[in-house]
């Protein structure tokens, strides 16, 4: 039985949940927007959240097996333990359930293909396939830089605009506007994680913004993302949006001490903390967006 426990505990971290608002939070904002535009439909919501955490969670499992066999998780590694790099999980047992992941990701996208059309299968195999890329294959879109902009896209652009137009059959500029603070707010998690490991990253050969262009530009990455993100609500309320649109400007506060603990951060146990301390501002701040959202409805 302690085994077994432990097994399981092994993979629910592997699943790195401090990352997984990152699939959550497009969806609750594409779906409540929905909702305001009188489009929601809780089944194709509720299929996009799957997708959606699957992609992340075999994202996740592809960046631990990659990272191990490219040499970028080592012993010096000054984050938390990876499942491959640590001898916890078998290479070769983490690259067939990642697969796996993926494979039932893109069964539970195949089903929105009755709501949204055969298009949405390119989407699905695009969002599958840079998962994998993230971190593998020939190019890995990590190791280049391009991280940042792919969790931009995928977990912005992408997730909020294929949530909401599964729904409503179309996609409007709200919500183009609400997928962009979610992208960059997905993004910020990246930047916190990247700025921890960016000595390990260097040596390994992994070329991540913060390894290109240092620190202090991932601490203004960091606080132009949260700052744009706070100006967006402003842009609702010019549109036309109730003033419940305003709601993620509570968050200021926070946003702000964040932006000091990444400055002056000393120790890799604080920007653990502050990873996790992301992920949870940018599930409030979908939150407190989509409730602004409905509250347009209901007025």
């Amino acid at each position: 039985m302690t085994v077994t426990a432990t097994r399981l505990q092994i993979w629910l971290a592997a699943t790195r949940p401090r990352t997984l608002p990152a699939a959550v939070a497009p969806v609750l904002v594409g779906s409540a927007l929905a909702w305001r535009d009188g489009k929601f439909d809780g089944a194709a919501a509720g299929l996009c959240l799957v997708f959606a955490v699957l992609v992340q969670i075999g994202t996740n499992f592809a960046n631990d097996y990659y990272d191990f066999v490219n040499g970028a998780d080592t012993a010096a590694r000054v984050g938390p333990r990876r499942a491959v790099a640590s001898g916890l999980i078998a290479p070769g047992t983490m690259k067939g359930v990642m697969w796996a992941v993926f494979a039932a990701a893109f069964l539970s996208g195949l089903a929105l293909v009755a709501w949204g059309g055969p298009w949405l299968i390119a989407v699905g195999v695009a969002s599958i396939l840079c998962g994998v890329a993230y971190t593998g294959g020939p190019f890995p879109l990590g190791y280049h830089g391009l991280g940042d902009l792919f969790v931009f896209l995928f977990f912005g652009l992408v997730a909020v605009g294929a949530t909401y137009f599964v729904q409503a059959g179309t996609v409007t500029a709200d919500a183009w506007l609400a997928a962009g603070p979610i992208g960059l707010l997905a993004a910020n998690i990246l930047v916190v994680n990247n700025y921890r490991d960016v000595e390990t990253d260097r040596v390994a050969g992994k070329r991540t913004l913060v390894v290109r262009f240092g620190r202090r530009f991932a601490r203004a990455q960091f606080a132009g993302s949260l700052a744009v993100s706070l100006l967006v609500p402003f842009v609702f309320l010019a549109r036309g949006h109730h003033a419940a649109s305003l709601l993620p400007l509570l968050l200021t506060p926070l946003a702000g001490s964040h932006v000091r603990r990444l400055r002056d951060s000393k120790s890799p146990g604080e920007l653990i903390a502050l990873l996790g301390e992301t992920g949870g501002l940018l599930a409030l701040y979908a939150a407190l967006l989509g409730a602004g959202f409905a509250a347009g409805r209901i007025a």
